[in-house]
């Protein structure tokens, strides 16, 4: 990875423990799953993961505090309570989704049923990766770290 290195002791600037601070435990990512997969409601939370109530609150607290999720009364039954994928939950769908990869790809005994699918062509997605902004794959050599203002406006830096 180039010459200049991420500045680690730094963790204001850097995003990472923002987010896990936000979603960094198991119980978040298995309710954004559930979320993804059209859960709303706090019984059917606790029903198919089987969470602890107490956690699942806590859990669900945190996610709408941070902007995740949303809490709102359901349309139909104003005792009831939903929570809802945020604009900032769905952009999420990459992270857990890469995540998930991993796991599948080295976990122990994990053998997916189903797989994830483009909806319109029913075939398999592609594994999550980076890309340049002209669309190449990158692996973990090809990427360096610049100086923000050294980076041009559009992100692609200055060029020759």
């Amino acid at each position: 990875m180039g010459k200049l290195r991420e500045p680690l002791s730094e963790l204001a600037t850097c995003g990472l423990p923002s987010a896990l601070e936000v979603m960094g435990e198991r119980w978040s990512f298995l309710i954004l799953r559930a979320a993804f997969n059209g859960l709303v409601h706090f019984e059917e939370f606790s029903s198919e993961l089987g969470i602890a109530r107490n956690i699942l609150s806590n859990r669900l607290s945190r996610l709408v505090e941070n902007g995740v999720m949303r809490r709102s009364p359901c349309e139909h039954d104003r005792r009831k309570i939903e929570y809802r994928l945020t604009e900032k939950g769905h952009d999420l769908l990459p992270a857990m989704l890469a995540l998930r990869q991993w796991g599948e790809k080295y976990g122990e005994n994990v053998s997916p049923e189903l797989v994830l699918v483009d909806a319109e062509k029913g075939q398999p997605i592609s594994p999550i990766s980076i890309h340049a902004a002209d669309g190449r794959e990158l692996g973990w050599h090809d990427l360096a770290w610049k100086a923000r203002d050294e980076v041009g406006k559009d992100g692609k830096g200055e060029g020759c």
